[in-house]
């Protein structure tokens, strides 16, 4: 991926941050866009010393338009042209239908849907003029129907329907889109109790954020005519419990 410049959100923590380590590592300046802007600033600076890349910050709320169409265009302007884009960020807040916040149920839509269409509608024309490749964090809960916290599940659920018609939209103009599917992953990621899912699963339960991240480099590495269109990344066990 060398010469690459790629556009990672929710970088600051978890799948995002495997995936700035991973794809710098592979050779591609990075972009990390989050609301932390500490992390991140750290999260650079070790990339940048440790693989001889290029770096740039854009703190940001995927659920602001301006911000995510400044931090696009700041990137392109720092780093040169966009090669990929890897939207990431996304979270959970509560469970049960009847007693969920209006809060809990716009934060979720907010984040996981607005900031993916805000993301995607900034990144196509620069990827447009590349060839590259646009790559979504989507989920198992976004393919099967389960009882637990229907919310985030459809929201998973659009990011994987947006992403394939998306791909019908700019699949002639060589924009390469994948949907990247975990299951558990062991990241700060909040179970419903809000506890962390690396507090929940024991190292080797579950899907580390480093395996996830592999999957989006390969995604990220095609070139056309070539895209990978979904990869789904479960524990081995995942249907042992249907």
């Amino acid at each position: 991926m060398e010469d690459d410049t790629v556009l990672v959100t929710g970088a600051s923590s978890g799948i995002g941050a495997a995936t700035v380590r991973r794809v710098a590592a592979d050779g591609a300046d990075v972009a990390l866009l989050a609301r932390s802007e500490d992390r991140l600033l750290e999260l650079a600076d070790s990339v940048a010393r440790d693989h001889g890349v290029e770096t740039h910050v854009v703190p940001a709320d995927v659920r602001d338009s301006a911000e995510v169409a400044a931090a696009v265009e700041s990137t392109v302007e720092t780093l040169g042209p966009l090669t990929g884009v890897v939207v990431n960020a996304g979270l959970a807040r509560g469970s049960d239908i009847e007693t969920m916040t209006d809060e809990a149920f716009q934060t979720m839509q907010g984040v996981n849907v607005n900031g993916a269409f805000f993301t995607a509608r900034e990144a196509l024309s620069p990827l447009r003029e590349t060839a590259g490749n646009i790559v979504f964090i989507g989920s198992f809960a976004g393919k099967y129907p389960r009882p637990f916290n229907p919310v985030y599940a459809a929201t998973k659920w659009w990011i994987r329907g947006f992403a394939m018609s998306l791909a019908a939209q700019v699949g002639e103009d060589d924009i390469g889109v994948t949907v990247v599917n975990p299951s558990e992953v062991r990241t700060e990621f909040e179970s419903a109790d809000g506890t962390p899912f690396e507090e929940v699963f024991a190292e080797g339960e579950v899907t580390e954020p480093e395996a996830v991240a592999d999957a989006v480099a390969f995604a990220l590495s095609q070139e056309p005519p070539t895209t990978v269109n979904e990869l789904d990344v479960y524990r081995r066990d995942k249907f042992s419990h249907f």
